[in-house]
């Protein structure tokens, strides 16, 4: 069984892996690059060369809900794109609203990009949250404000939207793991517990990985 972890840095991602591997897993690691395109670029043709029987996205992510402490690890079990589309004076249209794309088009459920939960994620006991994924992370009030009631979503990241897309389209089970390095509040970088939460991430990637 072949594992691909992948994340946007190296700061993400601790090396070497716990030795102590239960099972017949074979484990390998894929830094991207930060973003959509960067992520979608390097996934895809590293598995165009090589099969995985699971991937898993880790990084961080800034959270909309101060239910989530900073230093918390969660499961992203849907995502979307939250700044792709067009600007309608003070309006955002998505592709869906322009007419570009319908909404439940495959791989996107009403707008989303939603894992199919399987019994590869037994064993991620994590609160599951939805996220949203944009070029420019929120730090202005107007458009914080905006995203939060819009999309509702609790969580925002650079590319897990395309994560999700690229393992729907090509038929790879996934998980998108991520740690609260900060509140989406105007940009504030005194505030954020970035060390804290890449810390936490791996702590439970390790133990994660042991379970397997």
């Amino acid at each position: 069984m072949n594992l691909l972890l992948i994340a946007a840095t190296d700061g993400e991602i601790n090396r070497p892996l716990p030795a102590s591997i239960k099972g017949d897993w074979s484990i390998e690691v894929l830094v991207t690059g930060v973003g959509m395109v960067a992520t979608t670029y390097a996934l895809t043709k590293h598995i165009q060369h090589n099969k995985y029987d699971f991937v898993m996205q880790v990084g961080v992510a800034g959270s909309f809900y101060k239910e989530l402490a900073l230093g918390d690890v969660v499961f992203i079990t849907e995502d979307r794109y939250a700044d792709f589309g067009a600007e309608d004076h003070d309006k955002h249209l998505d592709i869906f609203e322009m007419g570009l794309q319908d909404k439940n088009t495959f791989p996107f459920s009403n707008g989303k990009l939603v894992n199919p939960l399987s019994h590869f994620h037994d064993n991620i006991k994590l609160p599951r949250v939805s996220g949203i994924t944009v070029n420019t992370v929120s730090g202005n009030a107007q458009t914080i404000k905006m995203r939060s009631e819009r999309y509702n979503a609790m969580v925002e990241s650079m590319e897990g939207a395309a994560f999700h897309e690229v393992c729907l389209r090509e038929n790879i089970p996934f998980a998108q793991v991520r740690a609260i390095s900060n509140y989406v509040t105007p940009r504030d970088k005194s505030q954020w517990k970035m060390k804290e939460a890449v810390i936490n991430l791996n702590d439970w990637l390790a133990g994660f990985i042991n379970t397997l």
